[in-house]
């Protein structure tokens, strides 16, 4: 079968995050993550979506986060369904008209037609579709000379907070979690056009998963997808993620950063919680350097031990490192913060996703939810902000 017609995407440019607590997202990204506020909502924006909106960045990597104001906006009906959470993914188009027509005539469902806005810069072109991703929907946005972020937002005149003190390069991919996976595999592969690129399945800790992943050359857009794996199905994290989210949809983003050490020190000394490595790991990391062939590393096993940053590859002097951040409940002991997290991810060479390291995610992933389990149990204290 002949690939399809490309869409045009250029690069996922931006994730949309509902949440609970407008002002604690705000302490995380610039105080935190040291992500730029760069816009706001303004007052006729606010008052047609009924949402209170700030758009934070670093390098690429663009979140967009909105709060309820009262009832009938987007927000407040993703947060009467689901807990803090990614409910749209903005993708850079070259053309938004024939992506739409594309996707329609491969049966992609669009919320609306093609929208034109206009600022002194020039026009911005976008539409929506639905995707098996839960209540998460796709946009699509097209530029051309547009000067603002998105329309109804106001740049502030100088970025305010961080200055991206960590690297942050932009999201790497995406990874959702899924009862059964093949219905959005299928939709990736024949509404939007996407390639297989890399699979695993394995079980561990009593749990299990298979995992795809699918992308688009072109535009270097990598998605991830697990599923739960039997005999444990129930007992799977995967599952865990669905019954807590409430739904299917996004579990986490990972960051790309130029220098993963150093910005995991500095995300530390800023009291960032990341899930926990077992020290196992670090004394079996030599014999498992030399049994995949990757060999000598750059870094020293006693910082990466330090700092509990994984690795993963598959080739001479080729490799990846990366860690995971512990998830919003976890850090609010707060349910309703939700399930969602971010990875920190460093490429040397290895355009894996951590093949090796899916087990030792699992334990962390165990691990956490035993820690909430009992402090749910406990008296609550405060944690480090978290969007």
């Amino acid at each position: 079968m002949s690939p399809l017609p490309s869409l045009g995407l250029e690069r996922l440019e931006a994730l949309h995050y509902f949440v609970h607590d407008l002002e604690r997202s705000r302490r995380f990204y610039t105080e935190r993550l040291d992500f730029a506020e760069v816009a706001v909502s303004g007052p006729s924006l606010e008052a047609a979506g009924r949402q209170r909106s700030a758009l934070f960045q670093a390098g690429q990597a663009r979140v967009l986060c909105s709060a309820p104001l009262g009832e009938g906006g987007r927000a407040a009906g993703w947060l009467a369904r689901h807990p803090d959470g990614v409910g749209s993914v903005l993708f850079a188009v070259e053309d938004a008209p024939r992506a739409f027509a594309l996707l329609e005539e491969r049966g992609g469902t669009p919320t609306g037609e093609v929208a034109t806005f206009t600022d002194d810069g020039g026009t911005l072109r976008t539409f929506a579709i639905t995707t098996p991703f839960g209540d998460t929907t796709f946009r699509f946005v097209e530029r051309r000379g547009f000067l603002g972020p998105y329309p109804g937002l106001i740049a502030h005149p100088a970025p305010r907070g961080g200055a991206n003190a960590f690297g942050f390069e932009g999201v790497d991919h995406l990874t959702s979690n899924f009862r059964t996976m093949k219905p959005a595999l299928l939709w990736l592969a024949q509404v939007l056009g996407l390639e297989e690129l890399w699979e695993v399945a394995f079980h561990a800790q009593g749990s299990g998963l298979s995992s795809k992943v699918m992308h688009d050359p072109r535009a270097g857009l990598k998605f991830a997808n697990n599923e739960p794996r039997r005999p444990a199905f129930r007992a799977s994290q995967i599952h865990q993620f669905v019954e807590d989210h409430r739904g299917e949809g996004i579990q986490h983003a990972a960051l790309s950063v130029r220098d993963i050490l150093p910005a995991v020190r500095g995300l530390r000394a800023r009291g960032v919680e990341f899930m926990a490595t077992p020290g196992a790991y670090y004394d079996a990391l030599p014999a498992r350097l030399e049994a995949t062939g990757i060999g000598r590393l750059d870094e020293p096993i006693a910082a990466l031990r330090e700092l509990g940053v994984l690795v993963d590859g598959g080739a001479p002097g080729r490799y990846l490192l990366q860690i995971f951040l512990r998830d919003s409940a976890g850090l609010y002991h707060e349910p309703q913060a939700g399930p969602f997290f971010f990875e920190i991810i460093q490429r040397k060479g290895d355009q894996g996703f951590g093949a090796g390291n899916f087990r030792a995610l699992f334990e962390s992933i165990a691990r956490e939810q035993q820690q909430q389990q009992q402090q749910q149990r406990a008296p609550a204290s405060p944690g480090p902000d978290r969007g």
